[in-house]
């Protein structure tokens, strides 16, 4: 069923209901927003989604995916977390990092300590707290783009 919702980054749309996601724990900072849709740039081809807020039109978060803009990255969550998305295999989920874009884009960076995490077929979601020592929540992501072209050439 089609359902319309405000956007912060398009106004108003028309969305599939099946486009609305359950984050039953909110995430970091907003836990009493329960329900996102996850929607596309509108550069075509751009790495970069939005993570609108269903019921708060002013609340959308700029998300990309890890392996968009890295060589590795590699999911470590915990059990619990898994349960969360009600998931057995971490390989069927999503994972996505919240961006900062600061006054100047070229320090833009991503948060990797606090993966969103989303179950596509559940419709599930969470932001879970990497148990990797690896990632920081501020991994600037044209670094690590640029490391990506000199190690690919």
């Amino acid at each position: 069923m089609s359902i319309k919702v405000n956007t912060k980054p398009f106004g108003e749309i028309e969305i599939n209901e099946l486009q609305i996601i359950d984050f039953p724990e909110g995430i970091l900072g907003f836990d009493f927003i329960k329900k996102f849709i996850i929607l596309d740039a509108e550069d075509e081809g751009s790495p970069f989604k939005w993570m609108q807020a269903f019921d708060e039109k002013n609340l959308a978060f700029v998300i990309i995916r890890p392996l968009d803009f890295m060589d590795e990255y590699e999911l470590v969550i915990s059990q619990n977390d898994l349960e969360t998305l009600k998931s057995d295999n971490i390989e069927e989920l999503l994972t996505f990092a919240i961006v900062t874009i600061p006054d100047n884009p070229r320090n833009m960076t991503a948060n990797l300590q606090g993966p969103v995490i989303i179950n596509p077929v559940k419709r599930l979601g969470k932001q879970a707290i990497s148990l990797s020592d690896r990632y920081t929540v501020r991994h600037n992501i044209l670094d690590e783009m640029k490391k990506q072209t000199k190690a690919g050439g």
